[in-house]
């Protein structure tokens, strides 16, 4: 339980972080909240030579208005989020998903930015970020680009980021006035990662679903987008028949694996019942 030797590194500015990721190469590593990567150094299945922590970099955090965008600080914390009156007010669904993570003392030091870049399938922002479209401000060696969430995940602990990139900022459009949201989540305890999980956010109007978007957690390689079953239930009333067979879709695109959390079979159909759950109170909650 004692990691390796490394070096530690505390940069002050983007600029400098990225200098530094530059130099050290593969041997150097981003530290956000740590609650994944300090673990892994401890039971030595990581072993970088050095750490550049990014919690000393101040424009790094805080959550803002832009335009049609809501952008949020990479080391921003799950707290945070929690505690934020705009989130709260435009995009309810990240504040319902942070509060499902872990426990109050990891969520005063996780981050957004290590939540969603690490690309663990089990991490819970993810398919959120997945279902609410957003999209990732990276910055490197060469400078900075922008990566749909969608896009950024492409297996377990696989990301678009690239050698010496830093995720500075999450951007997410402003849900509809009026939507409905919900994130169901499966676990075995308290603190738990996702046996299975779904968020859901979705508009109504004259009794139907005017538009729909679906992400799942922890039942694939990576956060799912469940397009085909978020088409289903575009136009529907949102009735039994129309949920039965956007669950009977979602479940065909996930891959499970069989673990501690139970058989692939079961994991697939508890992801079914989550989502019918979540589309239960996102229905709920809309408004129009």
């Amino acid at each position: 339980m004692i990691p390796a030797a490394f070096s530690y590194h505390r940069p002050r500015s983007v600029q400098e972080a990225v200098a530094l990721l530059a130099e050290l190469g593969d041997n150097g590593r981003v530290l956000a909240g740590g609650h994944s990567l300090i673990p892994m150094m401890k039971l030595r299945l990581a072993a970088p030579g050095n750490l550049v922590d990014l919690s000393g970099i101040g424009e790094l955090k805080g959550v803002r208005a832009d335009g049609n965008d809501i952008v949020i600080g990479a080391m921003t914390t799950q707290h945070e989020l929690i505690a934020s009156d705009l989130l709260a007010d435009k995009i309810p669904l990240l504040r319902e998903t942070s509060l499902q993570i872990a426990d109050p003392q990891v969520r005063y030091l996780g981050t957004l930015g290590g939540n969603v870049a690490n690309g663990d399938p089990g991490n819970d922002m993810p398919a959120a970020m997945v279902c609410l479209g957003a999209s990732y401000d990276v910055t490197g060696k060469t400078g900075g680009r922008r990566i749909g969430a969608r896009e950024f995940y492409q297996g377990t602990y696989l990301t678009a980021l690239e050698t010496g990139e830093v995720l500075t900022a999450v951007r997410i459009p402003k849900p509809a006035a009026g939507h409905g949201w919900a994130y169901e989540k499966l676990k075995r305890k308290v603190g738990d990662y996702a046996t299975a999980a779904a968020a859901v956010i979705l508009t109504m109007k004259g009794g139907k679903v005017e538009r729909c978007s679906i992400g799942l957690t922890n039942v694939a390689d990576r956060p799912l987008w469940a397009q085909e079953a978020a088409k289903i239930l575009t136009g529907s009333p949102l009735d039994a028949p129309a949920i039965k067979k956007a669950v009977a879709a979602a479940e065909a695109i996930t891959s499970p694996a069989s673990d501690a959390r139970g058989p692939a079979q079961y994991r697939t159909k508890m992801a079914g019942v989550m989502l019918a759950r979540a589309l239960d109170r996102a229905k709920s909650r809309a408004r129009g």
